[in-house]
């Protein structure tokens, strides 16, 4: 791994773990992709034919002499072995059975009573592997009067109160411009295998988890959730502003939008006099004062900001302990040093579009590996491989 040669790296966190991974779309192949970037050795079932939704999914799709590659499927599969089966084809039985008890972890992301009616409910699996840590990822939830219904992204954004904490104050609003319903249901979905796996342990027992794109959403909500649950308010979109701090979004620079993060009432204190604002002003002088006098304090930022380039005003704040940030592109973002230097771009031979550059791992650890093994399978691209391993 880049920026770690003189560490002696100890092999991955998850070496030895096995997963079967029979989600499809987002948040169950994001759960399983990071279970792989931590060493675990997945293995990706597709139906045969089409395979992933995902695979479908663009534009930008990339050709190929074989036809061509979604950038949406590449995004969430590295790490993986892929396998084109058919869960409800008698004559895989045995080999989805050897697969299950091959398996420490389980992921699917399936309509509640999809894997009762494919002979894998959970009694089924907990004889067949007692081990077996299950996630099991839905639109809304294992049970309840929604539980049935098929929860998409931008659906799950709507029904889960995101999109109403998101676009500018006066509307419409937006969705994020990311699948952050699938995401955060992954990323939970990823803890509670960990701790799952971590439970194991104790008792010898694996156990079914689960969570759900409305469960996600929930525990995103953070301060918004409690100021209508404890204070009964019912936040409405803030733009890019900060509800409950001040001044805390961004600003027009002389060339662009800067983004100001003034997070206390010591920033405060270095901030204003850059801008020719007198700190002690009883209507600026404390954060909740800067709140209730905002469209005056914003009036009287602008001036000064629009004199100075984005490079200059970062310079300055630098200097004066103020943080700011400027709105990048996704280009930009990708070309930077920091990110370069993090590792979080890494380069992929993939069977069809040769070698290609993808997202890295947020993750780093001080002695154990953390990097690309494979790239995302192509469909089927390990029948051969798996089914000979599996005879």
């Amino acid at each position: 791994m880049e920026g770690s040669s003189e560490r002696v790296m100890e092999g991955t966190p998850l070496e030895g773990i096995h997963v079967l991974d029979l989600s499809r779309v987002l948040a169950g192949p994001y759960t399983t992709m990071i279970l792989g970037d931590l060493g675990a050795d997945v293995i990706k079932v597709e139906q045969p034919g089409n395979g992933d939704d995902t695979r479908m999914w663009g534009p930008p799709f990339i050709p190929t002499e074989q036809g061509r590659e979604s950038t949406y499927f590449l995004s969430a599969n590295r790490n993986k072995r892929g396998i084109t089966l058919d869960l409800k084809d008698p004559a895989e039985w045995e080999l989805i059975v050897r697969l299950v008890r091959w398996a420490d972890v389980i992921v699917e992301n399936f309509r509640p009573g999809v894997m009762e009616r494919l002979g894998l409910g959970d009694d089924a699996l907990e004889e067949m592997n007692p081990g077996l840590v299950r996630l099991s990822i839905s639109g809304f939830g294992d049970d309840g009067p929604d539980s049935r219904r098929v929860g998409y992204d931008h659906i799950l954004q709507a029904e889960g109160g995101l999109m109403s904490l998101t676009g500018p104050p006066e509307g419409p609003m937006v969705k994020v411009g990311i699948p952050i319903a699938d995401i955060a249901a992954g990323l939970f979905g990823a803890i509670g295998v960990l701790a799952g796996l971590m439970e194991r342990v104790r008792s010898g027992r694996g156990q079914r988890v689960s969570t759900s794109l409305l469960a996600g959403q929930i525990g995103l909500h953070t301060f918004q959730g409690t100021r209508y649950l404890v204070a009964g308010e019912v936040p409405p979109p803030s733009g890019n502003q900060h509800p409950t701090v001040c001044p805390y979004g961004v600003f027009e620079a002389k060339d662009g939008p800067i983004v100001i993060a003034v997070g206390n009432d010591n920033i405060w204190a270095r901030f204003a006099p850059l801008l020719g604002i007198e700190a002690n002003d009883p209507r600026f002088a404390v954060n909740a004062s800067r709140i209730a006098n905002s469209g005056e304090l914003f009036a009287m930022m602008e001036p000064p900001l629009a004199m100075g380039t984005i490079a200059e005003w970062l310079e300055r704040f630098d200097e004066a302990g103020v943080p700011a940030g400027q709105v990048k592109t996704l280009d930009a973002v990708y070309e930077t040093e920091q990110v370069r230097q993090q590792n979080l771009v890494w380069t992929a031979d993939h069977q069809t579009l040769g070698p290609i550059e993808l997202p890295g791992s947020p993750l780093r650890y001080g002695r154990s590996r953390v990097g690309l093994r494979l790239a995302p399978p192509t469909l089927g691209q390990h029948n051969d491989e798996i089914r000979e391993e599996f005879r």
